[in-house]
């Protein structure tokens, strides 16, 4: 069930990737457009065609504030996007029952669990297991307003 989950999950965002990238591929033709309009404004006015001048020019121009800003945005959202990768954590305990000695360290590969060791016990030189396995979950703290 949880590895369908983490399935969906990473075609979603290889999905909202390519929606993503088509995206910006049109950024940048309308950019390239409102940069050709600019030109051809510039042209028309040294015709003497002002009126048309005008509305190349209005057309350049806004198109061109609407596809910096997109990218500006695009961009302020990339830098943005951050990854928390939690950490997994391996607990080991040593087997004699008089010793109550518990060690955790991060996951290594090749740990699982009942796994024995052959690191003797710092404490009592006996054999330890690997007995949980698990990630570190943060806690977002939570706002109330009054």
């Amino acid at each position: 069930m949880r590895l369908n989950k983490m399935a969906q999950q990473t075609q979603q965002s290889g999905q909202s990737n390519k929606i993503g990238n088509y995206l910006l591929l049109i950024v940048f033709v309308v950019l390239a457009l409102s940069v050709v309009a600019l030109f051809v404004a510039v042209e028309t006015y040294f015709i003497g065609d002002i009126i048309a001048a005008g509305i190349f020019a209005g057309i350049g121009g806004i198109a061109l504030a609407i596809c910096l800003f997109l990218l500006y945005q695009y961009r302020r959202q990339a830098t943005e996007v951050k990854i928390d990768i939690p950490k997994v954590m391996t607990t080991i305990e040593c087997q004699n029952k008089g010793c109550a000695n518990k060690t955790i360290r991060e996951f290594q590969r090749g740990d699982y669990i009942f796994k024995d060791l052959d690191v003797a016990c710092p404490k009592c030189g006996g054999k330890q297991m690997i007995t949980a396995i698990y990630k570190e979950v943060k806690v977002k703290e939570k706002t109330y307003s009054v």
